[in-house]
């Protein structure tokens, strides 16, 4: 430790550009991961928030909550209990005389169901009747306020804004909660004979007790979410490839200035100093440089995290990027393994003799 510290404060300029390489690949991966969550959480927020273990949805709708419907026989015959929610979802455009147009996931709900009961309203009220919706935050940081007066896609009809919720967006889009009558509304559904898009169970094991139907895990039916599975592969490609160049920087940065300083290391040779005190050395380098460059490329993140307004679709999971932390710290002992070879291996007499 003390050789690689002596070494570092005497190339001062050398290493501080390593560490600068370093911090830059370490803000990009963390950046990167904290988008691909948060554009992950903007398409499961309203999934996570009801609490699914397990999704009955129609056999031949191929996963698809907006392809979906469920009979009223159908549910009637699934036997529905406290764990179970019956919802229906609609791709909608609200409008609003003053306000800009906000595209968004209607979900229609039954009031006596636990999805709607355990519904956290963060200002306002649960909405009573027909006429009243609940709206994720995100209208309201767009200027919409309690009792503006809604209309969906080209209906005339007004619905009023009762209260806001946190965290209720599917499919990147922000959800509005109201009753099931008004989905069917939406949807151009007959009044009786469909009852709903899906049901939402608590229990892994539910049943839909209907060979129309079928029992999807949540994990699965999150997977075949539109555009999630490919999105969440993008990113976890861009961030493995970002790992494998900071491998390739630290390796390749270590060896030219091992191969410069290959003399000096074989006078130490010739000194007596063992082969293994200098291959700690290679790699106790590494670790500085690679726990500087981290230390530095995490403030900045934080710095980033504190600028970032609130509607920006990026989120920092910390068990996540201390794992990261940890690979780029392993990437860097890797990294340091090439150079340390060739110390490992150097012959005195004949670098200094050449």
């Amino acid at each position: 430790m003390y050789l690689a510290l002596k070494e570092i404060r005497h190339e001062k300029l050398r290493y501080s550009l390593i560490v600068a390489m370093i911090v830059l690949i370490t803000y990009l991966i963390f950046i990167l991961s904290g988008l691909a969550t948060g554009l992950a959480n903007e398409n499961t927020q309203a999934i996570e928030s009801w609490h699914a273990k397990s999704v009955v949805l129609n056999r031949d709708a191929n996963v698809n909550l907006s392809q979906s419907t469920i009979t009223d026989k159908q549910v009637s015959s699934a036997n529905l209990t406290k764990n179970q929610a019956l919802i229906g979802q609609s791709p909608v455009v609200v409008k609003h005389n003053s306000r800009k147009k906000e595209s968004a996931q209607f979900v229609g709900l039954k009031r006596n169901q636990y999805i709607a009961k355990q519904l956290i309203i963060s200002n306002g009220h649960h909405a009573t009747n027909n006429h009243e919706v609940v709206a994720d935050e995100q209208f309201k940081m767009d200027g919409y306020k309690l009792n503006d007066k809604v209309k969906f896609n080209s209906s005339a009809t007004k619905y009023t804004i009762v209260g806001f919720t946190k965290n209720a967006k599917l499919n990147v889009a922000p959800v509005v909660y109201g009753s099931l009558t008004v989905w069917k509304t939406l949807r151009n559904l007959p009044s009786s004979g469909l009852a709903g898009s899906a049901i939402i169970s608590k229990k892994a094991d539910f049943n839909g007790r209907s060979k129309a139907l079928k029992t999807y895990s949540n994990n699965y039916f999150i997977s075949k979410l539109p555009g999630y599975s490919a999105q969440n592969t993008t990113f976890g490609f861009m961030i493995g490839f970002l790992m494998v160049i900071s491998l390739v920087i630290i390796a390749v940065f270590l060896y030219i200035l091992t191969i410069q300083a290959l003399p000096t290391y074989a006078v130490l040779r010739a000194q007596g100093i063992p082969a293994a005190v200098l291959v700690k050395t290679v790699i106790s380098q590494s670790l500085i440089l690679m726990a500087c460059g981290i230390i530095i490329g995490t403030v900045l993140t934080l710095i980033t995290a504190k600028m970032i307004p609130f509607g920006a679709p990026i989120f920092f999971d910390i068990p996540m990027l201390s794992l990261m932390a940890v690979g780029l710290l392993l990437m860097g002992v890797i990294g340091a393994a090439i150079p340390a070879r060739k110390i490992a291996t150097v012959d005195p007499v004949q670098v200094i003799g050449g």
